[in-house]
C-alpha cells in the first residue's frame, strides 16, 4: 500500500495564561498580530463575527498562550495558531499538554490542511459546550492511539473530516499517519498523493465571557 508523504506544518494554537505580558518575551492584542520565534510563526487571528477580546502572548515558538473574552453567541471567533515547517513525512506524532476551563464553549483539536486547501481534517481531543463538528456521523474507529467519532461534510468551500475523541483528553500523543492513511486508502475520500502542508493544533473558541484561560505547555512533533 503507497503512503502519504506530506510536506507538514506543525500548529499549536492554545489559550494565554494569566501571566502578565510584561513577563512575555512577545504578546499582542491585535486582531492578526503575527511574529516569528524558535522557527515558529504565531498568530492571534481573531477571524468571527461578534468576537470580543482577545491577547496573546509567547515567551517560546511552544510555550505561549492567549487569554480571551467573547460574548456568548454562536459562531467561532478565533483560531490562535503557531505553525512550523517540516518537509517530506513519512511519519508524523504529536504531544499534547493543555489545561482548558470547565466553562464556555470551544474545542481543542488538530486543524490540519492540504497544499491547496481542498481537504481539511479536525482531530478534537477535548470540547465543551454548543460546539459541533461539520456534516453528518459517519463512522467510530480507532487510530493514532485514540477512539474517535468521524464526521464528514463540506464548509462550502473544502471538504472537512471531523474526529472527534470518545472521551476528553488533557494530554496524550497522536500519532497522524494513520488517520491520514485511513482517510485516502480505506475510505477514499482524498487521493493518495495528496501533499498536508499545514498541521495545527490548538483551540477554537465560540464564547468564553468574562475572560477565560487556554494553556498549552511545550507541544512537541516528530517525524521522518
Amino acid at each position: 500500500m503507497a503512503v502519504l508523504a506530506p510536506a507538514m506544518a506543525l500548529g499549536a494554537t492554545v489559550g494565554l495564561a494569566s501571566a502578565p505580558a510584561s513577563a512575555a518575551v512577545w504578546s499582542t492584542c491585535d486582531q492578526y498580530g503575527s511574529t516569528n520565534l524558535n522557527g515558529y510563526t504565531l498568530y492571534n487571528n481573531i477571524w468571527g463575527s461578534g468576537a470580543g477580546s482577545q491577547c496573546l502572548w509567547a515567551n517560546s515558538g511552544t510555550g505561549w498562550g492567549v487569554w480571551a473574552n467573547h460574548p456568548n453567541t454562536g459562531g467561532i471567533k478565533s483560531y490562535a495558531n503557531s505553525t512550523k515547517s517540516i518537509d517530506s513525512l513519512g511519519w508524523l506524532t504529536s504531544n499534547y499538554d493543555v489545561s482548558v476551563p470547565s466553562s464556555g464553549a470551544y474545542n481543542t483539536s488538530y486543524d490540519i490542511w492540504d497544499n491547496h486547501h481542498q481537504y481539511e481534517i479536525m482531530l478534537w481531543v477535548n470540547y465543551n459546550g454548543s460546539v459541533g463538528p461539520i456534516g453528518t456521523y459517519q463512522a467510530n474507529v480507532t487510530l493514532g492511539g485514540h477512539n474517535w467519532n468521524v464526521y464528514k461534510g463540506s464548509n462550502g468551500s473544502n471538504q472537512v473530516f471531523s474526529f472527534l475523541r470518545t472521551s476528553d483528553s488533557n494530554s496524550g500523543t497522536v500519532d497522524v499517519k494513520p488517520v491520514l492513511n485511513w482517510i485516502a486508502y480505506t475510505k477514499g475520500w482524498m487521493p493518495g498523493s495528496e501533499v498536508i502542508g499545514d498541521v495545527q493544533f490548538g483551540y477554537e473558541i465560540t464564547s468564553s465571557s468574562g475572560g477565560l484561560n487556554f494553556n498549552t505547555n511545550n507541544p512537541t512533533v516528530s517525524g521522518g
